[in-house]
């Protein structure tokens, strides 16, 4: 069970006070929920695709027929030319259409109740407080003081990546940071031609009330991501639909977590 009172600590990684938790940290563990709200958001970012109608259907191929000792499948017309006489339009033959080829009227796009994605997001915030989900995610969590870490505002007021860099080690964050430098696999082929060349495990997220720099100062950071808790979602702490992404609360995004609670 969650304390009421948690530590507040300062960007030296030492102890600057306590705040009293929101009711939402005490949401139960609802991983079914959490994994629902999360394919939800992930297949918004599917975009439709399908085929022309009429793909591999423009030719004079036809079928001859039985009768003459070869297979029935529609030929193209003509002589003393390359096509002539080859198979077309058929599935099963070359330039030919799809069986079933893609469709933009499939429904890709999953959607959830709000009391089911309020439920979710109140779930996945509360596993951010459980050490014991947080481990089991993969985290490296020997040196954080506290469950959840809170930070006092100045956090959010960081704009160089050196300097954050220097607070995220002094919290006790930094071992887990490298953790995700240390499996950096890099693709080829398809995967580096589409943008994709580089594949990583997730790091820390940190949560601000208000961002005053420090979005742009994690960003050049491998694993790192930086949130205002207004737009926070299931799957930013539950990536993969796996809750209990190690994170990072500052104080006055607590006090809007209040609000969330209420």
């Amino acid at each position: 069970m969650t304390e009421s009172t948690v530590k507040i600590y300062n960007l030296e990684g030492k102890s600057a006070g306590k705040t009293k938790l929101p009711n939402v940290f005490r949401t139960p563990l609802r991983p079914d929920v959490i994994k629902r709200a999360v394919v939800a958001i992930q297949t918004h970012k599917l975009q439709p695709k399908g085929r022309d109608p009429m793909a591999g259907k423009r030719t004079t191929a036809k079928s001859l027929g039985v009768g003459r000792g070869i297979s029935r499948i529609p030929r193209v017309k003509g002589e003393r030319y390359p096509k002539a006489g080859s198979g077309g339009f058929a599935p099963n033959t070359v330039g030919g259409r799809l069986t079933h080829p893609p469709r933009v009227e499939k429904k890709i796009s999953k959607r959830i109740n709000k009391k089911e994605r309020k439920m979710a997001l109140a779930s996945a915030i509360a596993a951010t407080a459980n050490k014991d989900v947080v481990l089991k995610r993969g985290h490296r969590i020997e040196k954080i003081p506290s469950f959840p870490l809170i930070v006092r505002d100045k956090l959010q007021n960081l704009s160089k990546t050196t300097e954050t860099k220097d607070v995220l080690a002094k919290l006790g964050v930094w071992e887990d940071i490298e953790r995700v430098l240390s499996n950096i696999k890099v693709r080829s082929r398809g995967a580096r031609a589409r943008g994709r060349t580089k594949k990583h495990r997730i790091g820390p997220l940190i949560v601000v009330g208000e961002n005053k720099g420090i979005i742009r100062a994690v960003r050049n950071i491998t694993g790192v991501d930086a949130v205002e808790v207004v737009n926070l979602n299931a799957s930013l702490l539950a990536p993969g639909t796996h809750p209990g992404r190690l994170t990072i609360w500052t104080e006055s995004a607590i006090k809007k977590m209040e609000e969330f609670g209420s």
